[in-house]
């Protein structure tokens, strides 16, 4: 991808304005600055949207906060409204509490491609290396391989190969949908794209599979998934896990999608642009 041309990151959040500050911090310290963020708020509280709106006054580059009223786990939802604020022609799709190296966006403008969407990648941290993190007594960035190797030798992350990097190797291609190890956390993909599959599929609520469905979709449309191991890793902080009752429904779902080779979200991206219940804050 052109180095000029504008990249939106979408972070979404809920009530976990600490660790969103971690992300856009480390946002802060990016060799490729070309690029946008769109805060997409899940419904956080009073509390929480005003320290995340203090927060992004403070970093270096453009940030629009959107937020809606919290009706639950909405994540489809609210990336939605989110990259319906996107202004670049390529979206990167980012939680919250997922802290990126200083080469994020520089790696995932050299994976984009044409016909292809960005599957990332992740190390997941303990709640201990979490806490030292969120209150910067630990920075996640610019560390070196030799510190995340002592990290994962001390079980405080999932991974020591952080800091590793390949090319755009053929052998990051996967033609065929594949369930596993899907990761709407770190992903990317043309705008257009997005956009043509009619987005997140907002009928499934709760928590589970609705990324699933997503790159299932994405694959029905004729796009081809590029694996982003060794180059787009980013540092999951450690959180409960979210109630998964809906999980088993979520997942018999997409299991029919995959037979009748569905495109479209049923409700997605074209009913976001006129919600009336939206928010935008523009720094």
């Amino acid at each position: 991808m052109p180095s000029k041309e504008l990249i939106s990151v979408v972070i979404t959040t809920y009530n976990r304005s600490d660790a969103l500050g971690c992300v856009l911090a480390a946002l802060d310290h990016q060799s490729d600055r070309h690029f946008e963020v769109i805060v997409a708020d899940d419904g956080s509280s009073q509390q929480h949207l005003s320290e995340a709106l203090a927060i992004e006054s403070l970093v270096n580059f453009p940030v629009k906060h959107v937020w809606h009223p919290d009706v639950g786990f909405t994540a489809a939802k609210v990336r939605n409204l989110g990259v319906a604020q996107a202004a670049g022609g390529y979206v990167i799709l980012l939680d919250g509490d997922c802290v990126p190296e200083t080469d994020f966006v520089k790696r995932h403008r050299m994976l984009a491609q044409s016909g292809h969407f960005v599957n990332g990648s992740r190390v997941l941290l303990s709640e201990g290396l979490t806490r030292s993190a969120i209150a910067r007594e630990v920075n996640l960035i610019n560390q070196s391989t030799w510190q995340w190797i002592a990290r994962r030798f001390r079980g405080e992350s999932s991974k020591w190969t952080a800091k590793f990097r390949l090319p755009d190797l053929y052998i990051r291609r996967q033609t065929a949908f594949r369930w596993k190890g899907i990761r709407s956390c770190n992903m990317a993909l043309h705008k257009a794209d997005y956009v043509a599959i009619n987005g997140f599929d907002e009928t499934f609520v709760g928590w589970g599979h609705e990324d699933a469905d997503f790159v299932l979709r994405l694959h029905n449309a004729g796009l081809c998934r590029k694996n982003g191991f060794y180059a787009t890793e980013v540092f999951h902080l450690w959180h409960p896990e979210s109630s998964r009752d809906r999980e088993n429904a979520n997942a018999q779902r997409v299991r029919e999608r995959i037979g009748n080779k569905s495109i479209q979200a049923t409700v997605g991206y074209q009913q976001s642009l006129d919600f009336e219940q939206l928010r935008v804050y523009t720094r």
